[in-house]
C-alpha cells in the first residue's frame, strides 16, 4: 500500500557531506511523521532526526548540529542533509513514514525503507 524509495548513500570521507532522500508512493491520505534511522554493525536501530507534518524537527544529541532533516509536501519526499561526517556515522540508514491510509476505517500505517548504506572513511 506505501512504498518508500531510499536514495543518497554511499562512500564518503570523514568531514565529508551526503544528501538522502525517501520519496512515498501507493495509496495513503497524508503522511504525518517523517523520520530517518539508523543501525551500525552490532547496535540496534536508533532514530536520527524526524519532522512533524508542521515542521516540527527533532535530532539525536550525536547529530545535532550537522545533520539537517526536511520535508518536501507536494513530492512526499523527505531528506537528510549529512555534514561533517563522522566514521561513527557509518550504518545502514532508514526512512520511516507514519500515513494515514484511506478508509473507513481510516488508520495510520508505519511504513519503512529498504535501507541505503553510508560508509564513512576515516
Amino acid at each position: 500500500q506505501v512504498q518508500l524509495v531510499e536514495s543518497g548513500g554511499g562512500l564518503v570521507q570523514a568531514g565529508g557531506s551526503l544528501r538522502l532522500s525517501c520519496a512515498a508512493s501507493g495509496s495513503f491520505l497524508s503522511i504525518n511523521d517523517m523520520g530517518w534511522y539508523r543501525q551500525a554493525p552490532g547496535k540496534q536501530r536508533e532514530l536520527v532526526a524526524s519532522i512533524t507534518s508542521g515542521g516540527s524537527t527533532n535530532y539525536a544529541d550525536s547529530v545535532k548540529g550537522r545533520f539537517t532533516i526536511s520535508r518536501d509536501h507536494a513530492k512526499n519526499t523527505v531528506y537528510l542533509q549529512m555534514n561533517s561526517l563522522k566514521s561513527e556515522d557509518t550504518a545502514v540508514y532508514y526512512c520511516k513514514m507514519t500515513t494515514l491510509l484511506a478508509g473507513p476505517p481510516f488508520r495510520p500505517l508505519d511504513a519503512w525503507g529498504q535501507g541505503t548504506r553510508v560508509t564513512v572513511s576515516s
